[in-house]
C-alpha cells in the first residue's frame, strides 16, 4: 500500500498519540469509505465527493476532530464532556472520543455534503 499524507502527518507525532491518531483516523475511513486522505491547513484528514469531511490533530495536552461546525452543533448534548469550540472537540488518551460519536460526525458531514 502507497503511503499517504496521513502517514506522512503520522510519522511526526509521538505515541500514544499516533496510536490514537490512527484509530481515528480507521474509524473515519470505515464510516466513509469513499473518502480520500487531505492535508488541510497543516492538519489530516478527508475530503468526501472532492468536499471537506474532517480532519484531526495531535496538540501538546490534546488531540483534535475538527468535523465543521454543524455536526458540532447537532451533536452538542452527546459531546457535552468534550472541550469544544465551533466545529472543533477535543480529546485525550484519557478520555477518547468514542467510535460512535465519530462515525455519527462523519454521517452527518456526509448528509451535508450530498445535500449541497
Amino acid at each position: 500500500m502507497a503511503m499517504s499524507v496521513i502517514d506522512d502527518y503520522l510519522k511526526s507525532v509521538d505515541e500514544p498519540q499516533k496510536s490514537a491518531l490512527e484509530h481515528v483516523r480507521s474509524v473515519i475511513k470505515d464510516a466513509c469509505p469513499d473518502a480520500t486522505d487531505v492535508i488541510s491547513y497543516a492538519m489530516p484528514g478527508f475530503k468526501y465527493k472532492g468536499k471537506y469531511l474532517i480532519t484531526f490533530a495531535a496538540f501538546k495536552d490534546h488531540m483534535s476532530i475538527f468535523p465543521g461546525s454543524s455536526p458540532v452543533e447537532e451533536m452538542k448534548d452527546e459531546l457535552k464532556d468534550f472541550k469544544q469550540s465551533k466545529g472543533t472537540i477535543q480529546f485525550t488518551i484519557e478520555h477518547p472520543l468514542p467510535d460512535t460519536i465519530i462515525q455519527r460526525l462523519v454521517k452527518i458531514r456526509m448528509d451535508d455534503i450530498d445535500q449541497t
